[in-house]
């Protein structure tokens, strides 16, 4: 009797035909961890719109006043602020004629610029970065930031650090040339941070040797005089005129401007108990070199553009008379630090089982700070329990019953996603 014929095994793709598109289909599938992040970043936004105190104070309530001016009487308002920021709130001004009123909504404008901030991240970074990654980072950003705080006012921060921190990742991902100009909007919006677009593209001609990046500079100054010449009649009008605090016991206090020594206005933004980024923005003193590299060449390079203009902010404002941004929660003039501080602190976490005992500890610390640093600015900021218009007792739960739900999401999603055989 003759042998049988050995069966020959089936092609890969027949005989695997079935589990791989199952596989196809589960990846497809948001995961219930991801709905619940993305349940949780959405629940952060709604809760700064409706929970959240916000004020209009200072230079907020002098921009409020200068959009109410231009849009009620049609006449340019006498501000030295940047009117760039202000215009783009026009629709929320707008709408406060049919909903609610124009003031409630310019206050809450902040709340979605960052909205739409990160969305436009997520597009940007999505296939660079892993997605459970991004949703920690974005997570940190509502709850665990200085954004916190300055959701709350009309301040011109959070537009410019919005629009500066998606404008360098498009200049790097694409759509480049929209990237430029979401940047040097950012900047006319907040004159001063031209200086951290300067150490940017330093940062990029060192790099790849090419001096075409000057032209966004070149670009940005021209704006910046355009502006000028609009609200002021001349375009070297800053509208700063012998800016100065009240004088001390410190030689060079009461001087304008840009008078503080460089020195100790780093060492203050640096250390400072009420205003160093070390307890405001603890992620920046990470060590995320190989983490970066396992991201990729672009998502490297979106980091060393996001510290470079950082590091930009940092030497201008220390020069300035009022470096630690005045009565504020945290160094109110580095709110970019949030961004590269979030992201290092999503990254550690993602490679957590692949860093060292120590690293890790380091980033639990930090994780901690920035949940206080979040929390408490969106719920007290620099007023205290006293301030006389304090939030509600449902506003202070709302935000409570959050931070406590955060932790709580950190810690479900270091357990590992289940596997299916």
């Amino acid at each position: 009797m003759a042998p049988a014929e050995p069966s020959l095994p089936l092609p890969p793709d027949e005989e695997n035909a079935e589990p791989a598109e199952a596989t196809r289909r589960r990846r497809r599938r948001p995961s219930l961890a991801a709905w619940w992040e993305s349940t949780l970043i959405v629940a952060g936004l709604v809760l700064h719109i409706f929970y959240v105190a916000h004020e209009a104070r200072q230079d907020g309530w002098d921009r409020y006043d200068a959009l109410s001016t231009l849009l009620g009487t049609g006449s340019l308002p006498d501000t030295k602020y940047s009117m760039v920021g202000p215009f783009f709130a026009t629709p929320f001004w707008l709408l406060g004629d049919v909903v609610q009123d124009p003031r409630w909504w310019t206050e809450r404008f902040n709340t979605f610029v960052l909205a739409l901030g990160i969305l436009a991240l997520w597009v940007l970074l999505r296939g660079r970065v892993p997605d459970r990654q991004l949703r920690v980072f974005f997570l940190l950003l509502v709850t665990g930031s200085m954004f916190g705080n300055h959701l709350r006012f009309f301040y011109g921060e959070v537009f410019t650090t919005a629009l500066v921190a998606v404008g360098l990742v498009a200049a790097i991902v694409g759509p480049k040339l929209t990237g430029w100009i979401m940047t040097v909007v950012g900047l006319v919006n907040t004159p001063a941070t031209i200086a951290g677009l300067v150490t940017a593209v330093g940062e990029r001609i060192l790099r790849t040797r090419a001096l075409r990046y000057v032209t966004a500079v070149l670009v940005a100054v021209a704006a910046m005089l355009v502006v000028n010449l609009i609200q002021r009649g001349t375009g070297l009008d800053t509208g700063y005129h012998d800016d100065k605090g009240l004088p001390s016991i410190m030689p060079y206090s009461g001087l304008p401007n840009w008078s503080n020594p460089p020195f100790f206005g780093l060492m203050g933004l640096f250390f400072s108990a009420g205003k160093g980024l070390i307890w405001f923005a603890p992620g920046l003193f990470l060590p995320i070199r190989r983490g970066l590299h396992a991201l990729g060449e672009a998502v490297r390079l979106v980091y060393r553009q996001w510290l470079a203009f950082l590091l930009g902010i940092l030497l201008i404002y220390s020069m300035w008379w009022s470096w630690q941004g005045g009565w504020f929660w945290g160094p109110r003039f580095v709110l970019f630090a949030s961004i590269p501080a979030s992201f290092a602190i999503a990254l550690v976490w993602a490679r957590r089982r692949e860093t060292s005992l120590g690293l890790n500890i380091f980033a639990t610390v930090a994780l901690g700070l920035s949940i206080w640093v979040g929390i408490n600015g969106a719920v007290y900021g620099d007023t205290g329990s006293t301030h006389r218009n304090p939030m509600s007792a449902s506003g202070v739960s709302a935000n409570v019953r959050l931070s406590a739900v955060v932790v709580a999401c950190c810690d479900e999603v270091r357990k590992d996603p289940p596997r299916h055989t």
